[in-house]
């Protein structure tokens, strides 16, 4: 069995951050989000790997490399533009060949892995085999319609009137069926091939497609709001470790991580929370949820549940939450008169400001 990454798209939902970097090696807990979903890969057995990529191209190379830091053997596969999911199974028909293969989305996040799931559809061999989650707002996803056996009879991608609340979760297994299936597609109204469409076709030819309820966590971290909640999730799982240097006037609660060459000094620092290499914390208070990636700097400020990604500073700030930072950022308060912000702002900002 191979695996087919898809790390491409242009990450429009987590702009200006997508900007000047690829959505998928967007870091939670410290770890770009497209490295948890190759370790997943690794971990159910699978060692050939194919990586779509796009115009990030570059940046994922040189996260990723050859892939042996993972224990797996990858190849990149250029899409030229984001023509949607059956496409780049299209792209990669000849890398592929005659294997079965699982179709990871790179920024999909996924509790527990996939072991279970790629061992079910080794015993029990189907077509096709997806992963379906009840969400609350199914128009924003893919969507499976179930008979009362439980077997997928329809699908239809982002519908105006769904008819259910069972979204495909960003995790597909497949034969080699479905590249008859992907030949015969059309583009849909928006313009691109729809892997729905594709497991459609396999459905309507008489191809068993199986099905998999998932009550586990899965998140497509595509936005912020959802970055932000698998940061927490995964910081809920570290173990306390300081190698770094934390002075006497500090105080640690709770599950920290200091990492070698970070600094810790006159602050308050309460876990889960990642402090990374090379960064420095100083007069300051980090709350619960936080990560602050390398080189980074804390003065004089406080901040709780955010992501703090490589280089930035944050100096002076009264109080800071809920928030994603980007690389070389800085932070820092206003002048005291007259009483105004002053912002520069990249394309797709959003900012929220207390009166």
């Amino acid at each position: 069995m191979k695996a087919l990454v898809l790390a491409g798209g242009a990450g429009s939902r987590l702009r200006p951050i997508t900007h000047t970097s690829a959505k998928q090696l967007v870091p939670v807990a410290n770890k770009p989000v497209l490295f948890y979903g190759l370790e997943a890969i690794r971990d159910a057995g699978i060692r050939e790997v194919g990586i779509v990529v796009g115009d990030t191209e570059a940046e994922i190379r040189g996260a990723v490399g050859d892939g042996s830091a993972f224990g797996l053997d990858v190849t990149y596969l250029r899409q030229d533009a984001p023509r949607g999911l059956a496409h780049a199974v299209l792209i990669a028909r000849e890398y592929l060949g005659g294997d079965d293969f699982v179709m990871y989305l790179g920024d999909n996040f996924i509790v527990g892995g996939i072991d279970g799931l790629v061992d079910r559809f080794r015993a029990d061999r189907p077509q096709a085999q997806i992963m379906l989650t009840h969400v609350s707002d199914p128009r924003a996803f893919g969507v499976a319609e179930l008979d009362g056996a439980g077997r997928v009879v329809a699908l239809e991608e982002k519908p105006e009137f769904p008819k259910s609340d069972l979204a495909l979760v960003g995790v597909y297994l497949f034969s080699a069926a479905v590249h008859e299936a992907v030949a015969e597609l059309k583009p849909s109204a928006r313009g691109e091939l729809e892997i729905t469409d594709a497991i459609q076709w396999l459905i309507d030819h008489g191809h068993r497609v199986e099905s998999t309820v998932i009550t586990g966590y899965w998140k497509d971290t595509g936005n912020v709001t959802d970055m932000l909640e698998v940061n927490r999730l995964v910081l809920e799982g570290v173990e306390p470790h300081v190698e770094g240097e934390v002075d006497g006037a500090s105080e640690l609660i709770g599950r920290v991580v200091v990492e070698a060459g970070a600094r810790v000094a006159g602050s308050r620092v309460v876990g889960p929370v990642i402090v990374g290499a090379g960064s420095v914390v100083r007069d300051s208070y980090v709350g619960p949820f936080t990560s602050i990636d390398r080189d980074c700097a804390v003065l004089d400020s406080e901040i709780e549940y955010s992501i703090v990604l490589r280089g930035a500073s944050i100096d002076g700030v009264g109080r800071i939450e809920c928030s994603l930072i980007g690389r070389e950022a800085e932070v820092t308060p206003a002048p005291r008169v007259p009483k105004a912000h002053r912002l520069v702002l990249g394309d797709h900002s959003k900012v929220q400001i207390s009166k």
